[in-house]
């Protein structure tokens, strides 16, 4: 596991949720480093593969890669080894694949800092019932997020209404990364994510970084919108 401190820049992640090579540079271009994070999802990386991650790196590029790894251990150990050679700076796992898979992939990641996923935004308290889970949401990402700084993980990701908590209970040094924000001038509509807030209330929660999708991607001038939700994070 990495040691070096971390340095989240301007905090902003700009999600490249796109299907090819060609959108994900033109996308890019329009940010105008704006952001200085990008988020390389599942779409991306099955479409283009390692080779976009590892072109974005040797350009500069501040990388999370969001595969959501979920498996055996030693099945993510192994793919976890093939990402910290691409040198991206995130990697998620899913923080439900338990202790043992965990630690293989912080022990696996070289550089990389894992980020532990603890429930999805997309899931309210009935869907978490559905599968099993009985206790409210809060308490589920309280209980991963305390597996995932127990088997090393640099930290988690969790939405924005969970990052107090998480803040209060795991301390400052435990990363916090937030999906599910959605600019305060479009409102905090969800779309299908059910648990949202803005980029200043995820801020001032305590998230160390945020991820911005659609928000970004849909505006007319994205490098405009992220130089907006930039200023609303160092405001915050």
């Amino acid at each position: 596991m990495t040691t070096a401190r971390f340095d989240p820049g301007n905090r902003l992640i700009a999600a490249l949720d796109v299907a090819t090579r060609a959108e994900a540079d033109a996308f890019v271009a329009k940010l105008g480093g704006a952001a200085d994070w990008v988020k390389i999802g599942l779409e991306l990386f099955c479409g283009e593969g390692p080779a976009i991650v590892r072109d974005y790196v040797r350009a500069g590029r501040r990388v999370m890669l969001d595969l959501k790894l979920h498996d055996i251990p030693e099945t993510v150990a192994r793919a976890t080894r093939q990402v910290a050679e691409l040198g991206a700076e995130l990697l998620t796992v899913h923080a439900s694949g338990g202790r043992a898979m965990l630690e293989t992939a912080v022990g696996a990641a070289g550089a990389t800092r894992i980020l532990a996923v603890t429930v999805l935004t997309s899931l309210g308290d009935p869907d978490l019932e559905a599968i099993g889970v009985k206790d409210w949401g809060g308490a589920q990402v309280l209980r991963l997020a305390r597996l995932a700084r127990d088997a090393g993980c640099a930290g988690v990701v969790a939405s924005p209404l969970e990052v107090a908590a998480i803040r209060t209970e795991l301390g400052p040094e435990f990363l916090v990364v937030t999906p599910g924000i959605r600019p305060a001038v479009a409102g905090v509509a969800g779309d299908d994510q059910k648990r949202v807030a803005t980029p200043a209330a995820a801020r001032k929660a305590g998230a160390d970084l945020i991820v911005v999708g659609r928000p970004l991607r849909d505006a007319p001038d994205p490098a405009a919108a992220a130089r907006a939700i930039a200023a609303e994070l160092a405001g915050a």
